[in-house]
């Protein structure tokens, strides 16, 4: 992976990951062989923790999957199932194996210890993932305070980086270990101070946000936010309504910081902001670190969830519910939502029949061609409408400053000159439209 990797014993050491997984001779450096425990009744699907492991650069040469209704307390694996994948890897090429939960310290280690190989599990996989894709300064701090708040429970040795950290540094150094203090306890210490001193960076990251937020909320534009399953395409969706040029590419978490664009439609302008993309099992730590950012979709007036319409409809099922389980973690479930089905361009004509009968209230949209786009504006057009107030408003002649906002605001409106002031008849919606109220005029407000 792009990062850092823990060896057995726990210390971390460079990774071994490349950035396309292969060696020059065209054989990968990581060969990972893949187990899940499932309940019955749960597809044996592994398809996303294959789609985890490319992004990362690794590549899957096998799997194994055991029907239990909760994993092993111990190992994971029933002890039966864990001696039928040692006999699969001595059989593979595999050098690693990867698990599609998240394990505990002492299901990580009982594992390592009885296959004879680094084990993995899904969290650390994901994390990777973000660490290599993150390029901004809050992005880099928040990656790095989840994969600390992941590791603190699985240290067992020297961590050299966490050490460096202390050097130079008043309560770092000699003279800061107490009598009897171990090394696994100086690693701990070393860690939660880095933990607490990343939260009040990102805390000031925060507040630094909210100052944007509120230069954009005093412009009164409605926000709209595309939250959607990685890699169903809300940043292609994004430049294609917008006319923006934000990066995209065929890959699992793309996208880390928020982007916002403004996107006119209707005469009126809207800020659309996309941010990071949702996944199956989402680790909490990185819903936790990533909190500033998600913030954006969960103090958004409108969300447009986008799914990737060209997977089959259990696949589609299982993204859709994915993102809603998010959407409940951060608080955002309540807000108005517009299904978007994204790459319509790739549907056949007996999928776009099943689409539109399974799911009539939703929007069939392509970036790549166009198709539905406009629908989908005045589908945001529309939805916003329904919460406008109709106001009358009389503002005097020396109000210019008012009149222009009520312009930015409103976009198309009446208006009429008379011996008072403007005439305007708007709509507007109903917070804003209640701080003219000084305005109005009583037999038409409201």
């Amino acid at each position: 992976m792009s990062s850092v990797q823990r060896s057995r014993h726990g210390r971390t050491q460079a990774s071994p990951y490349a950035a396309n997984g292969q060696r020059p001779g065209g054989r990968a450096r990581q060969r990972a062989y893949l187990i899940a425990a499932l309940p019955d009744g749960e597809p044996e699907e592994l398809t996303e923790l294959r789609e985890l492991l490319r992004t990362a650069g690794v590549a899957a040469v096998g799997e194994l999957v055991q029907r239990r209704e909760h994993p092993h307390p111990n190992a994971y694996l029933g002890p039966g199932k864990v001696e039928e994948l040692k006999a699969e890897l001595a059989r593979s090429d595999a050098n690693l194996v990867a698990c599609d939960d998240e394990l505990s310290p002492r299901q990580e280690r009982n594992l390592e210890r009885a296959l004879g190989l680094p084990v993995i599990d899904r969290t650390a996989i994901i994390l990777d993932i973000f660490a290599s894709h993150a390029h901004t300064a809050e992005g880099k701090l928040q990656v790095e305070l989840a994969q600390l708040e992941y590791n603190l429970a699985r240290m067992r040795g020297l961590w050299s980086h966490l050490e460096r950290l202390g050097a130079g540094r008043i309560d770092g150094g000699i003279g800061t270990r107490g009598p009897g203090e171990t090394q696994i306890e100086t690693d701990r210490r070393l860690a939660r101070d880095r933990i607490a001193a990343l939260k009040r960076r990102l805390g000031r990251v925060r507040s630094s946000r909210s100052v944007m937020r509120a230069e954009r909320e005093r412009a009164h534009l409605p926000r709209v936010a595309l939250a959607g399953y990685t890699n169903a395409g809300k940043s292609t969706l994004l430049n294609a309504l917008t006319g923006s040029e934000v990066g995209v590419r065929d890959r699992l978490f793309h996208t880390l910081d928020p982007t916002t664009r403004v996107l006119h439609a209707g005469g009126r302008d809207y800020l659309l902001t996309d941010t990071v993309g949702f996944i199956r099992k989402l680790p909490h730590q990185l819903v936790e670190a990533f909190g500033a950012t998600l913030e954006e979709t969960r103090l958004a007036d409108l969300i447009l969830h986008v799914v990737d319409a060209s997977v089959p409809e259990a696949e589609l099922s299982a993204m859709t519910r994915a993102v809603e389980d998010v959407l409940l973690e951060i608080g955002a479930d309540a807000a108005p939502q517009l299904l978007v089905l994204a790459k319509a361009d790739q549907l056949d004509p007996e999928q776009r029949e099943e689409l539109e009968h399974a799911r009539p209230d939703a929007i069939l949209v392509s970036a790549f061609t166009g198709e539905g786009l406009e629908g989908l504006a005045q589908a945001i057009e529309e939805r916003f409408a329904e919460t406008l107030h109709e106001v009358e408003l009389l503002i005097p002649y020396d109000e210019g400053g008012r009149l222009a906002e009520l312009h930015e605001i409103a976009g198309d409106l009446e208006r009429e000159e008379t011996s008072d002031g403007v005439r305007v008849l708007a709509r507007l919606p109903a917070p804003i439209a209640s701080r003219y109220q000084q305005f109005a005029l009583s037999s038409r407000y409201g």
